[in-house]
């Protein structure tokens, strides 16, 4: 059973610009927009300009119709395969202060299919090819696209993004990513360890941070259920008959018809109201747009625009997220993105040929064809070679739920170092939180699945004490 979640971008902007509130109305209604983007694929020729200073020849210097800023960002390409022409869109934000001294962040989304973009140098990543501004030249290359292939390319990318950025290659560096991307995360990890015994390749790679992840396959589906019943979205029947009849564990769990009938049920209640965020009131129009729509491999939908909502093939894949929570916002960077304008000043296009930018990619959704059911034992070998982990869950998704998270780190056996306790920000209680040896666990209260969307100021906090290697504020 594969998982490809098309997950909301966690908004990492927002993080960087609490600080910074006379650019919140301008610049974060775009930033954030980018984040949850995909396009189809068009052919970009990779731009280098002899004699610049590294990475100069993409610094950002005039993105229309946004006011000046106080840090340097780039953005660009850059090619992880010259024979096959692929290469991947990035967009580096250098922290507003002493960014000399500051750690590195890449930050990864989930999907597959979906685009990525402090108190850090944060580095957002467009991939796989295909998704976002990402391209490859070659078109066998949308049909082998992975997990593995993935990681391999994100790899490669940090290789050569060193080259253009030579005084970042030391420096404390953090891998971040959400939803989908607690597979690529752990799984872009564990390859940077397995190469760091080449000195010229060695990434300081510290820690990993994990939110609202998909982690195990039969976990995160156990988790899903238990939560949707003990949130009364489903009944005690509905459960009853879901968790007698349901293997989560087996690679044939849909050929049993109680279990399909009665997961059938669970979506059927969940279409009421947001998956991701069980208490957002959803106005009418909102309402409309979050559809429900389910297709087989050789059956491909008649709704061709992408619309916040659950999208399922028929063999129960878990449910997942195209959009965001401002229906409107899609659109809005979808016509911003388009201008050629903005695409010169990215550099994906020279403002004569064009990107085709748009939402979604829901090929690259669809045909995902290499899904590890479980990360688990990648965490026990990153926690064994000395990596601190951190996860965190928003605690009114249902989607990828706290439960799904506590039962897979459950599972791991490891041992408690710190109870679980309380956390605040500013003198209120901003969730719960547990520490084992080389993890921490932590709770959002109130938050849904793109977490600082609804707590931006306390993910904020989390995200300096995961930079500091500090422990949560456990007291008022």
């Amino acid at each position: 059973m594969h998982h490809f979640l098309f997950s909301e971008a966690i908004s990492l902007t927002k993080l960087f610009f609490i600080s910074n509130m006379d650019l919140v109305p301008k610049v974060t209604v775009f930033l954030a927009s980018v984040l949850f983007a995909l396009s189809s694929v068009v052919s970009i020729r990779h731009w280098h300009f002899p004699g610049q200073p590294p990475g100069g020849e993409h610094l950002v210097t005039n993105l229309p119709g946004q006011p000046d800023v106080n840090f340097k960002h780039y953005a660009g390409y850059v090619t992880v395969n010259e024979q096959k022409g692929r290469a991947l869109f990035y967009w580096f934000y250098e922290a507003t202060t002493h960014p000399e001294e500051k750690a590195l962040v890449p930050w990864l989304n989930g999907g597959p299919g979906c685009s990525s973009d402090a108190e850090a140098n944060m580095l957002f990543l467009e991939s796989p090819v295909g998704v976002g501004f990402s391209y490859s030249n070659t078109t066998n290359d949308y049909h082998i696209i992975g997990d593995e292939f993935t990681a391999n390319d994100s790899y490669a990318f940090l290789q050569k993004w060193f080259l253009m950025f030579p005084s970042y290659r030391k420096r404390a560096f953090y891998i971040a990513g959400e939803s989908y991307a607690g597979k690529y995360v752990p799984e872009l990890a564990e390859l940077i360890t397995d190469k760091n015994n080449d000195p010229s390749l060695y990434i300081d790679l510290k820690a990993i941070l994990l939110g609202n992840p998909e982690t195990s396959d039969a976990e995160d589906w156990r988790g899903m259920v238990d939560y949707a019943w003990s949130h009364a979205v489903i009944s005690d029947e509905t459960h009853k008959i879901i968790r007698q009849s349901c293997n989560f564990d087996s690679n044939d769990t849909w050929s049993n018809d109680d279990c399909t009938e009665s997961v059938d049920e669970l979506i059927k209640q969940y279409k009421e109201i947001d998956i991701f965020s069980l208490y957002t009131s959803a106005s009418e129009t909102d309402h409309e747009l979050f559809v429900l729509l389910e297709f087989s491999a050789d059956e491909i939908p008649t709704q061709t625009s992408c619309r916040r909502g659950l999208f399922l093939t028929s063999s129960f894949d878990m449910p997942r997220i195209m959009g965001g929570y401002d229906p409107c916002r899609d659109e809005y960077a979808k016509g911003f993105y388009n201008r050629p304008d903005v695409q010169k000043a990215l550099h994906v296009s020279d403002g004569h040929v064009l990107k085709n930018w748009s939402i979604c990619n829901k090929k690259i959704f669809e045909e995902w064809p290499d899904s590890k059911t479980s990360v688990l034992p990648i965490y026990k070998k990153l926690i064994a070679r000395g990596l601190k982990i951190w996860v965190y869950s928003g605690d009114t998704d249902g989607g990828v739920s706290v439960l799904s998270t506590r039962y897979s780190l459950s599972s791991l056996g490891l041992q408690i170092t710190k109870a679980w306790r309380p956390w605040y920000h500013q003198k209120q209680v901003s969730g719960w939180f547990q520490e084992y040896g080389g993890l921490t666990f932590a709770t959002f209260r109130g938050a849904g699945h793109a977490v600082p969307i609804f707590k931006p100021s306390n993910s904020l906090a989390f995200f300096s004490a995961v930079l500091l290697g500090e422990s949560l504020p456990c007291e008022q």
